[in-house]
């Protein structure tokens, strides 16, 4: 009896499933063939509720496991939705392929768009499969995923879907690209100006953890007798924690970063050295030497005076061997600072319980939940002005467990889906989701995702009836602030009605519920609707607006 030839739809599925096991999304026209296919070939399918959600949560998955991101949608309307989480996912270099449906080979419909035109301004490389290369067009849309580190499309032309494929099996490699090597007299360069440093600083981003770089960044920071910081992204990197000053930057405590600000020999690692760590240029002492270490092919920041391209652990390895054989100054800085040891420079504003409009000052209500969540957490963070309390006083294990979709483009609303990518990734630890109200109103949907595919945890939501980035700046300048203000949400009783636990907190006496909740070690996910104050500003704001009042 003859084999069926099996579907361009199974061969694309197939095919994407050596080297991922979860796909994200929301199931159409397009991608029914498609969704049907990766079911039969044991890949594990998350429903989500909106198109954006399912690339948002597809994201998460890779920054909390390192795996293959795969999010579907049907063409069209379907692919529009994805827009603004496919630009966070390729801004963020995340490897992701979401694969699509596609106009017809003979030609669009009166509804389609120029998909791959729409995909390219968002920085998206489109790949299109065929009867003939479904298995060829996958694979490589795969390795562009994963040697680039963007984002891709992967499209299926509607009148193939449920076709015959022809053509033969492709064997492919779906690891990464070899590491850059770094150019050995530029590790010269660097090891000499780390062991002539009396205040030697090592900063962290990122990259160095997906390099996976931290042992040795903290073996070169033993020594050269280094203070140690990260971005908010590699947060946990370094090993040794009673040398490590914390986030750098707006997220940063001042009394560390004030530190950090006298250091005259600098090696920052994997990181962007955006405006947020550099404190809008504003970390670095004048005439400190800068070396930035990335594979990018030049300097990215004006303040750096050195740069090595190449692999981050290469080369901390690279440096740490040289600096071994050079003569050093003795070791005396990171001693001579008191309050590394008592732990005081890392310790935050408690805030003052009720702010001066009555409400709850979220400063005492970060705090208290730093000491009221499970150690054993992945905190994902939605964008908003309250990214300032969770980054600063919850504190994780390592880079994986904190998840910030949506700051590479700048925008909100990603945060709940997030919230189910994660929870995927790392089905035993406790989800913790930051959100604010104006994000979480933007993806309600996803809301019932989370209650349906998060095994435990915590939603906290800043409910300050307001979009506070906004109203911290453009009310202070004297916009009329209508527009900046959300009327008060009972998000309490909306995740009640998709099945979570939630309760109303205006004061610490009201987290009890959450802490009986947490206690009991019950499964589900409880909701804090924090009506907090926005008469608190964050310090990272406050930077932003100085910033930007110079311009």
């Amino acid at each position: 009896m003859p084999v069926t030839p099996a579907s361009v739809s199974a061969v694309v599925a197939e095919t994407l499933a050596r080297s991922a096991s979860d796909v994200f999304g929301v199931m159409g026209n397009g991608n029914a063939y498609f969704l049907d296919a990766l079911l039969a070939c044991g890949m594990r399918f998350t429903a989500m509720r909106h198109e954006a959600g399912g690339v948002a949560a597809a994201d998460a998955y890779y920054r909390a496991s390192g795996q293959l991101a795969v999010a579907t949608a049907t063409y069209g309307a379907g692919l529009t939705n994805c827009a603004t989480a496919l630009a966070e996912a390729v801004m963020a270099g995340i490897p992701l392929v979401l694969v699509v449906g596609a106009a017809p080979t003979h030609g669009p419909r009166p509804w389609d768009i120029d998909q791959t035109a729409f995909a390219t301004s968002v920085g998206a490389r489109t790949f299109v499969v065929g009867i003939d290369d479904a298995a060829a067009v996958t694979s490589q849309a795969v390795t562009h995923a994963l040697h680039a580190r963007t984002a891709v499309v992967l499209a299926i032309p509607y009148d193939l879907a449920h076709a015959p494929a022809r053509g033969g099996e492709v064997s492919f490699a779906s690891e990464p690209a070899a590491p850059v090597e770094p150019d050995g007299s530029a590790l010269d360069s660097a090891a000499a100006l780390l062991a002539g440093a009396e205040r030697p600083l090592l900063l962290a981003g990122r990259g160095a953890w997906l390099a996976g770089a931290g042992e040795a960044m903290g073996a070169l920071a033993a020594e050269v007798g280094a203070l140690t910081t990260t971005t908010a992204l590699a947060q946990g990197l370094f090993p040794d924690s009673r040398y490590d000053l914390g986030v750098a930057g707006g997220f940063g405590q001042e009394k560390a970063m004030a530190l950090a600000g006298t250091a005259d020999v600098v090696l920052a690692v994997g990181a962007a050295l955006n405006q947020f760590t550099t404190r809008f240029g504003g970390l670095f002492a004048p005439g400190a030497r800068v070396v930035q270490v990335d594979i990018r092919d030049a300097a990215s920041h004006p303040a750096v005076t050195d740069f090595v391209r190449g692999d981050a652990l290469l080369a901390a390895k690279g440096i740490t061997d040289r600096v071994r054989g050079l003569p050093r100054r003795e070791r005396v800085w990171r001693d001579s600072v008191p309050e590394l040891f008592t732990g005081a420079i890392r310790q935050r504003d408690p805030g003052t319980v009720t702010a001066e409009d009555g409400r709850l000052d979220p400063r005492t209500l970060a705090a208290s939940l730093g000491q009221l969540l499970p150690q054993d957490r992945v905190v994902v963070s939605d964008g908003g002005h309250f990214i300032g309390w969770a980054n600063t006083y919850w504190p994780v294990a390592a880079p994986d467990r904190m998840i910030m979709v949506g700051t590479a483009f700048q925008t909100i609303g990603l945060g709940l889906p997030s919230a189910v990518g994660a929870a995927r990734a790392r089905p035993d630890s406790t989800i913790v989701l930051t959100t604010g109200d104006g994000g979480a109103l933007m993806a309600l949907a996803d809301l019932e995702s989370v209650v349906r595919a998060v095994r435990r945890g915590v939603i906290v939501l800043w409910n300050d009836a307001a979009y506070g980035a906004e109203v911290h700046m453009y009310g202070r300048w004297g916009l009329d602030p209508a527009p900046m203000l959300i009327p008060e949400t009972d998000f309490a009783a909306l995740a009640r009605a998709v099945g979570a636990r939630s309760a109303v907190v205006r004061g610490i006496d009201d987290l009890g519920a959450l802490r009986e909740w947490l206690d009991a070690g019950e499964e589900g996910v409880f909701l804090v609707d924090a009506r907090v104050s926005r008469a608190v500003v964050a310090p990272y704001q406050e930077e932003i607006v100085a910033a930007a009042s110079r311009r």
